[in-house]
């Protein structure tokens, strides 16, 4: 029962039922492994004759529709290898190092977006990404045609590394302007001295001159 102050009944408030809104799913980046169809046979079964003739129901067995994530991941870096690669048996050279670690930092990033408190492996995709920056560094300098081919290839915005990796504090800011208001001061000092001995050197000549006459 309900009672007001006075005494008299008090008529509960109406229990209002509201329809929630429709939650947003986020959308993500494009999988890697999406353009992989489903009807491609796995690694192991690609160079077999016998799997290409066999029935359906083995066929789908062997192809990427019951295929593992490690097994797709494995194909997608062949494929990347296969645009870089030197030759059919290149499998140690920079080029090559680089399409499994760009495959290997796009696995990262799409797990990462699913899980962000995974902090084991966002420190091995910042490993791996370090890893492929130095390579790429070392590649542009021996071989810029490579270099070229590679992030063209595979899609990657090479960025040039800043010039100082310091960390900006207060005390180092504030160095640094101490430090350029006393170059100026020094410049302005060798200026005003070029200027006095330059003067002093046009007087002397000026006084030859006129001894001579």
């Amino acid at each position: 029962m309900f009672f007001s102050v006075t005494g008299s009944f008090a008529v509960p408030q109406p229990v209002r039922q509201y329809a929630r809104a429709p939650k947003i799913k986020k959308t993500g980046p494009e999988s890697q492994l999406s353009d992989l169809p489903p009807t491609m046979l796995k690694m192991d079964y690609a160079a077999v004759p016998l799997a290409q003739t066999t029935d359906d129901i083995v066929r789908r067995l062997l192809s990427l529709e019951l295929a593992s994530h490690t097994e797709k991941l494995q194909l997608k870096k062949e494929q990347l290898i296969a645009k870089v690669q030197r030759d059919e048996n290149d499998r140690s050279s920079e080029e090559v190092k680089v399409a499994i670690l760009t495959a290997r930092i796009r696995n990262y990033q799409e797990h990462l977006q699913k899980h962000h408190k995974d902090k084991a492996n966002k420190r091995r995709m910042l490993m791996a990404i370090d890893q492929r920056k130095k390579l790429l560094k070392h590649l542009r300098l021996i071989r810029y045609d490579a270099f070229e081919k590679v992030c063209e290839q595979l899609g990657i915005a090479y960025t040039f590394p800043p010039e100082y990796y310091r960390r900006a504090t207060r005390r180092w800011l504030a160095k640094k302007e101490f430090c350029i208001k006393v170059f100026k001061a020094v410049q302005k000092q060798k200026a005003e001295q070029r200027l006095k001995m330059k003067m002093k050197n046009l007087g002397s000549t000026e006084s030859k001159a006129a001894e001579i006459q």
